[in-house]
């Protein structure tokens, strides 16, 4: 083999791996990574990321309502009854911005089928910059600005990761935590979280 041949099969081995690394770096904005810290949450992952809890094991999601992107009020409470899909998202986040679509897909699918999709806008300073976002997006469900992220907060230790962004919980009929995803999704895994809790009675 010729040396340049060599050096060649070793640059294309090494942009490979580069491209890999920027790949997984990618999957969420943060150091986060997929667990969730700490707690026992009775969420067993599956080996496509998603982690799911049994209907008797569930936990309960924490009083999430304040103000929206949008100057609204919202009370997630107020969808009892529904399957609600919370996605955590910020305008500063290019995983965010590669799965809105996709979310956006879903919704607009479901929403007749007792399925209400809201946002958590997190770490975004200005409300200028989350409402730029959806409007470039075409993104219509509601989203709860916060700039701080007390909301995540709210979850019981080892539920969501506050780190993680984004980050995408399935809410039962119920009120309680059924499915999580701490990485952006495609359209095809947003759909795999929903439809199971979607065909509960």
């Amino acid at each position: 083999m010729s040396a340049s041949r060599s050096r060649s099969r070793v640059r294309t081995t090494l942009l490979t791996a580069g491209a890999a690394a920027a790949a997984l770096t990618l999957s969420a904005c943060s150091s986060g990574g997929t667990s969730g810290g700490g707690g026992d949450t009775n969420f067993v992952m599956g080996a496509d990321g998603i982690s799911t809890a049994d209907q008797a094991d569930r936990g309960t999601a924490p009083d999430l309502s304040g103000k929206t992107v949008d100057g609204g009020r919202l009370d997630v409470a107020d969808y009892k009854g529904k399957v609600v899909v919370l996605n955590v998202w910020g305008s500063w986040c290019a995983p965010c911005r590669a799965e809105a679509p996709n979310l956006e897909t879903v919704y607009k699918d479901l929403k007749n089928r007792d399925v209400q999709f809201v946002g958590i806008n997190t770490r975004d300073t200005s409300v200028q910059n989350a409402r730029a976002f959806e409007k470039d997006l075409g993104v219509t469900f509601p989203s709860l600005y916060d700039p701080t992220g007390k909301l995540m907060l709210r979850f019981a230790k080892g539920t969501l990761n506050p780190q993680a962004v984004p980050s995408t919980l399935v809410i039962d009929r119920d009120g309680k935590i059924a499915a999580r995803s701490l990485a952006a999704l495609s359209e095809s895994k947003l759909r795999k979280m929903i439809d199971p809790v979607l065909a509960e009675k």
